[in-house]
């Protein structure tokens, strides 16, 4: 063999050996990055795998310590795994038993409970749905439940439900309805022994007025003037005692009823009030802005105006008289002021106006009634009522009314 050729295979194997090592060193270094991958693998499978762990427990912890009973089944009806609320609720040992749900539904709620799986089985939930059952213990419950399906790749493969004993608040409400219908039914009659009673007291003091009268005719020249001043009291009397009777009936007539309920412009009602009532010359009334329409009894919201209002004029007594009415657009409510710059009322008697028969001035046209009636129609009108007030300066009430 030449020199050259054995030169040339030199070459040759030396090229394939610095080739090979080349390859060696890469191998070597993908190696090495293999392993740090392989490594930092393993460590986040780890990290995977106590999480999985934790969040497991924490749903077994969910799962057992839910407050409602939670039901998972199959999709005929039997029961996969349920809590132990569940296990209270349906009166069985512990969770380990087999059953199948519709085996405790009550007969005559069968073809329901048919209509209301295939519901949730084409539309994935099932929301206040209430039926009854018959538990394990033999014991008849009604039951609100909210169920779902759970799904595996797009497939139903079970439902999951929270169920609620509402037996109780079932029986609740049905005495509830009783009692608002009993409450009803007496506040019917309690309106129309009023009446009757109104009726009854009445006739007999206009009975003793025109007998009054007819003894004043009679015997006008032998009064003196004592007697005479004895029989205006006897009238007064009289007017005032009829003016009572009035009152309390107009107190016990106020009540609620949402038939009644129209949209009320206050703006047109005060208006009017404004022109027929009755006003001093000395005395303004004024509405500071616009008053807004709310939905009320329209009759109920011009008593509460008129009663406040007159009030304000009946008390001023200053030689130059003021009547403030405002209203404030709150969230709910709106809030309204009636200000004058009459008497004022003392401090320790702002709570005691709202009760009924309580008056500060004794006069024959006041019978305390007029300011319980007011807060009686704010109440209904689920607002409330205060006043400002300072004795010699003035007082202003507020009161809400809801939108």
């Amino acid at each position: 063999m030449s020199q050259d050729k054995i030169d040339m295979l030199q070459r040759a194997l030396a090229r394939e050996k610095a080739a090979r090592k080349q390859a060696e060193k890469i191998l070597e270094n993908k190696s090495a990055e293999l392993y740090d991958a392989k490594q930092k693998l393993e460590k986040s499978y780890s990290e995977l795998e106590t999480l999985l762990n934790k969040t497991d427990s924490q749903l077994q912890g969910v799962f057992e310590n839910i407050v409602d009973a939670y039901v998972i089944i199959d999709l005929t009806g039997n029961v996969l795994k349920m809590n132990d609320a569940a296990v209270g609720l349906l009166g069985f040992e512990d969770s380990n038993q087999d059953f199948n749900l519709i085996e405790m539904v009550h007969p005559n709620e069968l073809e329901r409970v048919a209509e209301s799986f295939k519901y949730l089985f084409n539309n994935g939930t099932l929301t206040d749905f209430n039926v009854i059952i018959i538990t394990r213990k033999k014991e008849e419950k009604l039951v609100h439940i909210n169920a779902s399906i759970i799904y595996d790749n797009g497939s139903p493969v079970a439902a999951q439900g929270i169920v609620r004993d509402v037996t109780e608040l079932k029986t609740l409400e049905i005495q509830k309805e009783k009692l608002l219908k009993k409450l009803e039914k007496s506040n019917d009659e309690l309106q129309e022994y009023a009446h009757i009673v109104s009726h009854d007291l009445k006739s007999p003091l206009r009975s003793i007025d025109a007998l009054v009268n007819w003894i004043k005719d009679d015997n006008k020249d032998k009064l003196d003037e004592v007697s005479l001043q004895n029989f205006k009291l006897i009238e007064t009397t009289l007017e005032k005692m009829e003016q009572l009777i009035s009152d309390v009936l107009s107190y016990s007539s106020v009540g609620t009823n949402e038939s009644e309920k129209v949209n009320v412009n206050l703006d047109e009602v005060i208006t009017d009030l404004i022109e027929i009532m009755y006003k001093p010359d000395h005395v303004t009334v004024e509405v500071l802005n616009k008053l807004p329409t709310l939905r009320g009894d329209k009759t109920k919201l011009q008593q509460l105006f008129q009663n406040l209002i007159s009030n304000a004029i009946k008390f001023i007594d200053k030689e130059k008289g003021f009547v403030k009415i405002n209203v404030e657009n709150l969230q709910t409510h709106y809030q309204f002021s009636i200000a004058d710059n009459g008497m004022g009322i003392e401090k320790k008697f702002h709570d005691k106006i709202f009760k009924i028969f309580h008056s500060l001035n004794k006069s024959k046209d006041s019978t305390g009634i007029g300011l319980s009636i007011v807060k009686k129609i704010i109440d209904l009108h689920e607002g409330e009522i205060w006043l400002e007030s300072e004795p010699g300066k003035g007082t202003t009430f507020f009161f809400t009314l809801k939108k």
